[in-house]
Order: C-alpha cells, then structure tokens, then sequence
C-alpha cells in the first residue's frame, strides 16, 4: 500500500493531484507550521497577459499552524477572484465543470485557510474523478514532530509499506530511517502534459482549474499523461 502526505494547497497545480492520483490513502497535513508567500493560500490562473496570483489573504502569526491559520474576511478576496475566474474563463469549453464549484467558494463563508483548502482539495479530486481516499492529519491523532518520523508513523498507522514522497524529496529526507522502518520510499516523477488552453502559448505550472476549464471530463486522462 502507498501512502502520500501533503499540506492542504489552494487551488493546487496538476502534479499535486497527480500524487494524490498515484495513491492508494493520501493525508492532507494541515498541523503543521504555515508557510507565507507559498502555495498554502494562493495559486496562478492563466490570462491573456499571463500568469495571475489568486491569493486568499489571512492573518498569520508565526508560528501559527496551518489549521490555526484564519483568513482575513475583511478583505474582498471572493468578489476579486470570482471576477478574475469570470473575465478569464467564461469563455472556455467547460467552464460548466466548475461552475457550480466556484458558486459554493465564493458564497461561503470561510473562518480557516485548512477549512477552505480541505474543502477545495477534496472536491477538486471528486470532479477529477480520482478515488483515492483523503485523510485529515489533524483527525488522526498525536504524529512524532520529526518530519521524517511523522511520516514514517502515518505510513504506519495505515499498515502501508511504501511512501510517495514529492520529487524534492531527495533533498531533505533521511533515507536511512526509512530504511531501518522498513518503509519503502517513491518519488514523484511528474511530466507535465502540453493542453490545449486559452490566451495563445501554452503555459505550465497553472492551477488545475486551468485544465478543467478548457478540457472538462478529459481532463484527468490529460493529467495522467494521455
């Protein structure tokens, strides 16, 4: 069995989803320390001038956990991304698949940017069609502080033998307690698909709302590499 284990992202990119993909049990680690200015609250849309930051602001406080983290409600952050979604993407072919999805983002109201990202996460893999099983850190239970140790213990607690870990992996992880845990290590090897997209020259690295957008129920064989 394969387990793989991420912070909650805002509107993740394709290669996120791809790990979840290639899963069988995915842990969404949402208490761990935030960190600003990454992926944990904002994410890139394409337009006709580029790439676009959809940002959800928040008031963070280090070194506040992700799921202690409250978004800034002051701000007009919905209305500002429902209209950048709307000038870039009405006009796409399957603008339908997500309509309904950014309706119920932009009308609730969200208190924590893990209770917005969890959400988003989750039925983001439904439109997808993935079937893996998402699990909440939090919900879990007591994990050792040690990253390498927190890890192996959620493999562990599933009874799996393998960890997927992401293709910076090999960076910062101690392969020798892997090793003496008798866990088994992958790491993601994603290929980014070339789709077609609105705005001329393709563009990589875009929230998968991109995909969605402009290829609908195709969408999940194209982030699978065709």
């Amino acid at each position: 069995m394969i387990v793989s284990v991420h912070q909650p992202q805002y509107l993740p990119w394709l290669g996120y989803f791809d790990k979840i993909d290639k899963a069988d049990l995915f842990v969404l680690l949402d208490n761990v320390q935030f960190k600003k200015n990454e992926w944990q609250n904002r994410n890139k849309i394409k337009t006709s001038a580029g790439g676009q930051w959809l940002t959800v602001p928040v008031m963070y406080r280090f070194p506040q956990l992700i799921n202690e983290v409250e978004i800034n409600n002051k701000e007009r952050w919905q209305h500002k991304q429902q209209q950048a979604v709307i000038s870039n993407y009405k006009k796409a072919p399957s603008w339908d698949s997500l309509e309904p999805f950014f309706t119920d983002l932009f009308q609730s109201q969200w208190q924590t940017i893990s209770q917005l990202n969890i959400h988003v996460v989750k039925t983001l893999v439904k439109i997808l069609g993935i079937e893996t099983p998402l699990h909440i850190a939090s919900e879990m239970g007591d994990f050792p502080e040690d990253p390498d140790e927190r890890l192996i213990a959620i493999t562990k607690h599933f009874g799996a033998d393998t960890y997927l870990a992401g293709s910076g992996g090999h960076d910062y992880m101690d392969m020798d307690k892997y090793d003496r845990n008798s866990i088994k290590v992958l790491f993601q090897d994603y290929k980014h698909p070339v789709y077609d997209q609105l705005f001329g020259d393709f563009l990589p690295f875009m929230s998968v709302i991109d995909l969605i957008f402009n290829h609908g129920d195709e969408s999940l064989r194209i982030l699978r590499g065709n």
